[in-house]
């Protein structure tokens, strides 16, 4: 993605004051290799893939963010934010019907599952999930629109806003612990922050 801090890179700061040992520790983990599929696998984790690189395709990334492996994990370590729409199932039986009524959805239109489709046919899908405008009864009572709002989409940016290299993207300067933020008024800048010769 064009981004307005093109030599902005927040691991610079790796050794500064503005991470101590828990920061690191936990940027390490997320800079490392993802797990391998375990919550999806097999056509169910090449789906999981596709879905995401339309959500949050990286055409102009070197190396992709593996956002789908994270999502992957997410489901299969059981964790969510605590808490959940009681009309909605639980979480992982939400994902596993919802990637299902999405290639459903795809074969419907298409005639091809969604992860053999060409690049607008799986947009096309995916807006008519936003839109809730799907075979209603692939979907049962889980509401495709909701879905892709508050857990596919919310749960794709989460994690891919998680890594380093998307930081940088967006000039985040990183947690806010153990250094914090002092400048809070609109367009200050802490000076540890991305440097603004480099904003847009």
């Amino acid at each position: 993605m064009k981004t307005p801090y093109p030599r902005y890179d927040v691991l610079a700061k790796w050794g500064s004051p503005s991470f101590n040992d828990a920061t690191r520790e936990a940027l390490a983990a997320r800079l490392a290799a993802p797990p391998p599929f375990r919550f999806f696998t097999g056509d169910d984790a090449i789906l999981l893939q596709a879905v995401v690189d339309r959500l949050l395709p990286q055409p102009d990334r070197e190396i992709p963010i593996p956002v789908a492996a994270w999502v992957d994990d997410y489901l299969f370590e059981g964790r969510d934010q605590g808490f959940r729409d009681a009309r909605l199932p639980p979480l992982h039986e939400s994902w596993r019907r919802a990637l299902s009524a999405i290639d459903h959805e795809a074969k419907r239109r298409f005639q091809a599952g969604f992860s053999a489709l060409a690049p607008e046919q799986q947009d096309a899908v995916l807006s008519a999930v936003q839109a809730g405008d799907v075979d209603a009864e692939a979907w049962g009572d889980l509401d495709a629109a909701d879905f892709f709002r508050d857990d596919l989409l919310t749960t794709a940016a989460q994690h891919y806003y998680a890594q380093p290299a998307a930081w940088s993207e967006i000039g985040f300067g990183g947690p806010a612990s153990p250094r914090g933020y002092v400048r809070m008024g609109a367009d200050e800048r802490d000076p540890w922050e991305a440097p603004p010769e480099e904003r847009s």
